[in-house]
């Protein structure tokens, strides 16, 4: 039986690591700057609009907010980092949240490390790709926002990319479009294979 990505509901919120669930299903984590496209991302997949709230305000969401897929697969959504406009206290307090949730042991599957295909990657994407190579965590590269490109500038891009980020050749690489639904048949298949398969 494969995933039913249309039956996801939200789970609940978690605003340390205290209230994060104890759960045996795989759990796979969204991260990446604010303004990203996490929360389009999950509504996407899902096929549902209103599933999870799309700020229109950056930097908003300082939640790791989590979405039940099918009974099968948790998706953790992680505070966005690197928004200009938050004050040095809420930054410090996101990236303190996110830095825990990767060095307090908690197992993860997987995690969906968004990217922005239109704006060079920046120097938090990059040290979180460093961190994720360092201690062999493993990943897929999403790179969101791919309508605003065509199929040959967005080659060119991710081209550039390969020059700035430290990704090795077969890794996986994904361009979507929240928006335009692009991509998110290849992300679904490539996320069932890898949790039920691994």
């Amino acid at each position: 039986m494969g995933i039913q990505f249309r039956n996801t509901k939200l789970w609940g919120v978690a605003s340390d690591l205290s209230g994060c669930p104890k759960t045996d299903i795989p759990e796979i984590v969204l991260s990446g700057k604010s303004n990203v496209g996490k929360s389009s991302l999950v509504n996407a997949l899902a096929d549902n609009r209103k599933l999870a709230r799309v700020s229109a305000t950056p930097g908003k969401t300082r939640l790791v907010v989590y979405f039940d897929v099918d009974g099968k697969l948790l998706l953790a959504d992680l505070p966005g980092y690197g928004y200009a406009k938050a004050s040095k206290d809420v930054k410090e307090k996101f990236n303190k949240l996110c830095d825990q949730y990767f060095v307090s042991g908690r197992k993860f599957k997987l995690v969906l490390h968004l990217i922005d295909i239109r704006h060079a990657p920046s120097e938090d994407d990059i040290r979180m790709l460093e961190y994720m190579n360092h201690n062999a965590i493993p990943y897929f590269l999403v790179f969101t926002k791919c309508d605003k490109f065509s199929r040959a500038q967005l080659n060119r891009q991710l081209e550039e990319f390969s020059k700035i980020l430290d990704f090795h050749d077969d890794a996986h690489c994904f361009a979507v479009s929240a928006e335009k639904k692009v991509g998110l048949d290849d992300l679904r298949q490539a996320i069932e294979a890898y949790v039920l398969e691994s």
